[in-house]
């Protein structure tokens, strides 16, 4: 884009104005010879003044001055008393004073309306590099999908872009001059001498508003108010912009109902487990007297009345009392688990490697007779309830000395797994035993889960289940690792202290 172009009636060269200068008094003479050629007087002055104003006009006020010099010279030697003489009586100088001053008149004249005409055209040339300056800045405010209009601050819309016009529905002719507060029916989120105070105090407003489109719906819109001061400091003008947000303000109020129905969800569940927890403990608990007194009694009847039993009585009071048995195990397991949800946790910190070896020795009797192979690995210490880890390793080691029972030589390992995460620690007990089909995976650590026949490795399907429950107690996670036939690998996280 060029600058502002000076008008062209004022000459540049100095040689040309000032020549300027002489041709017009030159011409003004001529022309008044001629006229008194013709018996044309006092025509001479205002043929003199003209050559004055046209120097002044085109030339400026150098070029003004010596055409004035040069018109008094040339009117005292042609046409003043005597002539052809540059002598001039007292008489004279008076007429002479009234020309200069009129003359210099006209030049000012001249001058000053010459400099106003050019400053007139520089301010027409600014205006039009700013309209052409704004209306590009238009131009790239329209192709801008955000909503992005200007209003007074009388709320008089007197700018809106194509993105206004697509999230509301209103052209540009529609809405330009209109009211934007009876135009939007805007709901705002605080009232409005408060966020006109905000925005005058520091010059920008954000926040959330409820407009109506021109189809008569609802929209939420992130709008963001900057206002605009003059020279003076004076708030003339208020820019806002804005996005469409009523799709994600539904997304956020279905998850904060979701949120809501799942806060009640988990507290009913919870309390439903609380009761069920309860009712395992309170069963468990009253089964133990009659299981007892069962067995109890089964065991005498098998001393006093041995004699009198054939083999088959014999083996169905051995089945009796191994079922009774069985039946203890079962609900002792179940009193544990369930006391596990009931039971405060004491976390201390803890030395995983002094709880494996505690672990060890509480199953030296399982262990009794067999060829396993022990690998324990360095160990750190953890954060925990140190009786529920020490439960969480029996558990587990005890599931790898049964599963491993085929093996004419077991190897079972204990050991630490590197992880980037310095909150927990990550303990893993593998072994070489039977191992389990990954996809039955998500069935371990269920309550009476079996992946193998009872009958060939006894148990009562609640001990992975504890391990579980303790582990989530502490934060951590749990999950295992197997192929059938060739051994498993059970991992825990519990905290760093």
């Amino acid at each position: 884009m060029t600058g502002p172009q000076l008008p062209m009636r004022i000459v540049q060269s100095p040689l040309l104005r000032y020549g300027l200068a002489v041709i017009s008094v030159a011409a003004a003479l001529g022309l008044a010879l001629l006229s008194h050629r013709f018996n044309f007087h006092n025509v001479e002055v205002p043929l003199f003044l003209f050559a004055v104003a046209i120097s002044a006009w085109y030339a400026g006020p150098g070029a003004a001055a010596t055409s004035v010099v040069l018109a008094i010279i040339v009117f005292d030697y042609f046409f003043t008393e005597p002539r052809y003489t540059f002598y001039v009586t007292a008489a004279d100088l008076p007429y002479f004073v009234i020309f200069i001053a009129f003359a210099s008149l006209v030049a000012w004249f001249s001058a000053v309306r010459s400099r106003v005409e050019r400053e007139l055209v520089l301010a027409r040339d600014h205006l039009q590099a700013e309209v052409v300056q704004r209306t590009q800045q238009a131009s790239l405010l329209n192709l801008t999908h955000d909503s992005i209009f200007v209003r007074d601050m009388d709320f008089i819309i007197t700018y809106w872009n194509l993105g206004a016009q697509e999230l509301y529905g209103w052209s540009a002719e529609q809405a330009v001059g209109k009211h934007s507060q009876q135009l939007l029916e805007t709901i705002y989120p605080v009232p409005l001498d408060q966020l006109r105070a905000e925005l005058l105090r520091t010059g920008r407003w954000d926040g959330e508003l409820e407009r109506t489109t021109a189809d008569g719906n609802h929209v939420i819109v992130a709008s963001r108010w900057s206002l605009r001061r003059d020279d003076q400091q004076q708030a003339v003008a208020i820019l806002e912009t804005s996005n469409d947000i009523t799709a994600s303000k539904h997304r956020e109020q279905e998850i904060q109902k979701l949120n809501r129905e799942l806060t009640k969800r988990s507290g009913e569940l919870e309390t439903a487990n609380k009761e069920l927890e309860a009712f395992a403990y309170s069963v468990s608990h009253d089964l133990r007297a009659p299981l007892r007194h069962m067995a109890g009694y089964a065991e005498l009847l098998q001393k006093r009345a041995s004699s009198a039993l054939d083999e088959k009585g014999h083996r169905y009071m051995v089945m009796i009392l191994d079922s009774a048995k069985r039946m203890g195990n079962l609900i002792d397991d179940l009193l544990t688990f369930s006391r596990i949800g009931r039971t405060d946790t004491q976390k201390i910190v803890v030395s995983l490697e002094q709880l494996v070896m505690e672990a060890l020795s509480e199953l030296r009797q399982e262990v009794s007779g067999r060829d396993i192979v022990w690998k324990v690995g360095a160990l750190p210490t953890c954060y925990g309830d140190r009786s529920m880890l020490r439960l969480v390793l029996v558990n587990l080691l005890s599931n790898a000395i049964k599963f491993t029972r085929p093996r004419p030589r077991a190897e079972i390992e204990v050991g630490c797994e590197s992880n980037n995460n310095q909150d927990e620690v990550v303990v893993f007990v593998r072994d070489n035993g039977a191992g389990f089909d990954m996809k039955y995976a998500d069935k371990l650590f269920g309550v009476f889960q079996r992946l193998h026949p009872a009958e060939a490795f006894e148990g009562t399907g609640i001990g992975l289940a504890t391990v579980q429950r303790i582990i989530h107690r502490h934060g951590g996670r749990v999950r295992a690792e197997g192929a059938v036939d060739q051994g498993a690998t059970f991992y825990f996280s519990v905290p760093r202290p």
